[in-house]
């Protein structure tokens, strides 16, 4: 029997045309995952089943199943403040502590998402808690959660609406090798409670409850097949390089003139009596090419904001930057001058009426947004980036608007178009299929063999590193447990 029947739907925005006449149907006791390549079309039809967009034709028929009790976890989050009316959080926000009181804690979100009349419901905050495992984080502001902790915590808010179709939408990245080794468990805890999931994916780690696999491709559903009989591709077509350009773009920065990029010595880092780093010794020279490693909530986040000046406990720590220790003088935008930055979670900061060229151009001032008049020869540079990378078709759309790989290629124009002494890059593959993190390597490999650029690279995935990596600093629970040549 069906529970969803998805008929010949067509979403479009604006001129383009997001999902062409898509047709799926999911039968009771069945768990989907969807499968494509990035912008084939497996958000906007996770967004269309929980309702938050309308197709221009076809239908979606739900037997037995309200469309109240359909709910969907994205990537992006809108979290409010304690008075539940601002949701006007920016980036650093989550490393200063006035501010951050502001926020609320773990505890209190999910008290805030629990349903007043709750009495059929099996999923308590206590359930919930204990399963996405958050009891160390209750007492914690939600801004400042990993990205693995965010999507623990909003998959457990999930769970208090009671819902009938669970909608996740790429849940495995961002995740630690834990919790996705613990992600089986999880899904059959959830699918034993009767809810049905319908989760998008790469197709190369799917979930042993999952049980049927709808392939996309350019909006549309090209086959759905047992999950037992589906093979993802192993051999992958390469995407195209532009070398000459990238070349020229970056053949003439200048070399580093400093002795250490960063040097750290015995720095530690705590909010009330929560010891978030401790005792950290660690110094990156230039040209190094460094990858940070660690379960999520290690600490790495917070190391990268004390390089990045974002955190103002640097301040009470022996931390040299750029050859200049922190305190002395130097401004926060001193520091950001010479770093270049790219995260997924940055994206969720940008204002929503960016174009692609004005993010770019943004990187100039390290501002979240173009916030002044665009500079012709500046605006010119951001288009040589565009084209570098192969992304120009999009320079004049809103950055909302263009795919994930294509966000994070104007991220990393961004963080580069200033040429940085120091590259930082927070699991910057992050939704990517498993060709766009190929070709992303690719490209950081080529940009760092033009420039002195120091690199810090993080990940979950040793294998999926570029090959100009030649360090490797790991932490767990907020101490160094290894630092190693390559």
């Amino acid at each position: 029997m069906s529970i969803l029947s998805v008929q010949n739907i067509t979403v479009k925005s604006l001129q383009h045309t997001l999902l062409n006449n898509l047709s799926l149907v999911v039968e009771q006791g069945q768990h989907w995952i969807l499968v494509g390549a990035s912008g084939s079309g497996k958000t906007v039809l996770l967004n269309t089943l929980a309702g938050l967009i309308k197709p221009l034709s076809g239908a979606i028929e739900l037997d037995g199943i309200s469309s109240k009790r359909i709910t969907l976890v994205t990537s992006k989050h809108h979290f409010t403040d304690k008075t539940n009316t601002s949701t006007n959080m920016y980036y650093q926000q989550r490393y200063n502590s006035s501010d951050s009181d502001n926020a609320l804690t773990v505890a209190q979100f999910l008290q805030s998402k629990q349903p007043e009349n709750a009495e059929n419901n099996p999923w308590t905050i206590a359930k919930a808690v204990t399963l996405l495992k958050l009891e160390s984080l209750l007492h914690k502001e939600v801004i400042k959660l990993s990205n693995g902790e965010t999507k623990r915590m909003r998959l457990a808010s999930a769970l208090l609406t009671h819902p009938q179709i669970l909608l996740l939408d790429d849940p495995l990245s961002g995740l630690d090798h834990q919790t996705q080794h613990d992600f089986d468990g999880i899904l059959q805890e959830i699918i034993a409670t009767g809810i049905t999931i319908i989760m998008s994916g790469s197709g190369y780690e799917i979930p042993s409850p999952v049980t049927h696999v709808a392939v996309l491709q350019q909006g549309t559903i090209t086959k759905t097949l047992a999950v037992k009989a589906y093979e993802p591709e192993n051999e992958l077509p390469t995407q195209s390089i532009n070398r000459e350009a990238l070349e020229t773009l970056t053949i003439g920065y200048p070399a580093s003139s400093f002795e250490y990029i960063v040097k750290m010595s015995n720095v530690g880092v705590k909010y009330d009596e929560h010891v978030i780093l401790n005792n950290i010794n660690w110094q990156v020279k230039p040209g190094e090419h460094w990858a940070l490693f660690g379960h999520n909530g290690a600490g790495k986040s917070t190391l990268l904001s004390l390089i990045n000046g974002d955190n103002p406990q640097a301040y009470a720590n022996n931390i040299v930057l750029f050859d200049k220790k922190r305190g002395t003088g130097e401004s926060i935008w001193d520091i950001k001058r010479k770093t270049g930055f790219l995260s997924p979670e940055l994206y969720q900061y940008f204002p929503t009426d960016q174009s692609a060229l004005q993010v770019i151009e943004s990187g100039y001032y390290d501002t979240q947004g173009l916030f002044r008049p665009s500079n012709v020869a500046r605006q010119a540079k951001a288009m040589e980036w565009l084209k570098a990378l192969g992304i120009d078709q999009y320079a004049r759309q809103l950055i909302k608007h263009i795919p994930a790989s294509a966000q994070r290629l104007c991220l990393l124009a961004r963080a580069l178009i200033k040429a940085p002494d120091l590259l930082i890059l927070d699991e910057p593959c992050q939704g990517l299929d498993k060709q766009q993190r190929q070709h992303f390597n690719q490209l950081i490999d080529v940009i760092m063999a033009n420039t002195g650029c120091a690199l810090i690279y993080v990940t979950h995935y040793a294998n999926e590193l570029p090959s100009c990596i030649d360090k490797v600093l790991a932490l767990k629970n907020g101490e160094v447990v290894s630092m190693d040549e390559v």
